[in-house]
């Protein structure tokens, strides 16, 4: 094996333990088939996330029911969102942006929503904001860097 491979390996995280409450493990697989049903419905439906929807599955599968993750990660319809699952995966510059526009967009009308009509929440739009910029930083520091790998230039 390479220095490389080793280094890779070395950084990846242990696979977490199912939880060992039966009823916990059913709640958590039961949230992970809803988050499923919400992620298919927005494969289909423009503005609709699916990743994270997605990703809150696999943890919930992760933690209840090992299996029902892999055949998640197997289902070819979801393959292209579960890209983000890998080790080292890093967001594409392109889809980064995507993500910012249509993400303020929505924020942006809901805002409008909220804030205007007949009885307005000016404090429930200011929330909607600060909720988009929290937002937005995440998706901009896990857009730069690589998901779960260590970075050389800290050790």
């Amino acid at each position: 094996m390479s220095d490389r491979t080793v280094t890779m390996e070395e950084n990846l995280a242990p696979a977490p333990r199912p939880v060992r409450s039966r009823l916990h493990r059913w709640l958590l697989v039961t949230s992970g088939v809803g988050l499923v049903a919400i992620g298919a419905v927005g494969v289909f439906v423009p503005g609709l996330p699916t990743v994270v929807f997605l990703l809150g599955a696999s943890w919930c599968f992760a933690r209840s029911c090992p299996w029902l993750e892999d055949r998640l990660i197997r289902v070819p319809l979801f393959r292209p969102f579960l890209i983000y699952l890998d080790n080292g995966a890093r967001m594409p510059r392109k889809v980064m942006i995507w993500t910012l526009v249509v993400m303020w967009t929505a924020i942006a009308v809901s805002s409008v929503i909220v804030s205007t009509g007949d009885n307005p929440r000016p404090a429930l739009a200011a929330v909607i904001g600060v909720a988009g910029l929290i937002g937005s930083v995440f998706v901009i520091r896990m857009g730069g860097r690589r998901v779960g790998v260590e970075e050389r230039s800290r050790s």
